[in-house]
């Protein structure tokens, strides 16, 4: 999947200055290295483990939802199927 056609946003960056909180603060509550969050921040990850979601969700006192977004203004998601 090309870069232009993930739709689905982090919002870590916000979220984290709303708390007053450093990447490196989380890194060390979730136990999740700086450089695997900083893959995620900058919009590079291609998954993310539920596991590591419910960690942030807990560090951060957080729904999924209040870190990720699809974002509306990306390809269209209805894909027409060629037989």
């Amino acid at each position: 999947m090309a870069p232009e056609e993930r739709r689905v946003r982090i919002l870590l960056d916000e979220v984290l200055a709303e708390r007053n909180m450093t990447l490196t603060e989380l890194s060390e509550r979730v136990g999740v290295t700086l450089a695997n969050l900083s893959i995620l921040k900058n919009g590079r990850a291609k998954a993310i483990r539920f596991s590591t979601l419910t960690a942030l969700c807990d560090s951060l006192s957080c729904q999924p939802g209040d870190l990720l977004r699809v974002d509306t203004n990306g390809p269209d998601t209805v894909r027409t199927r060629t037989e």
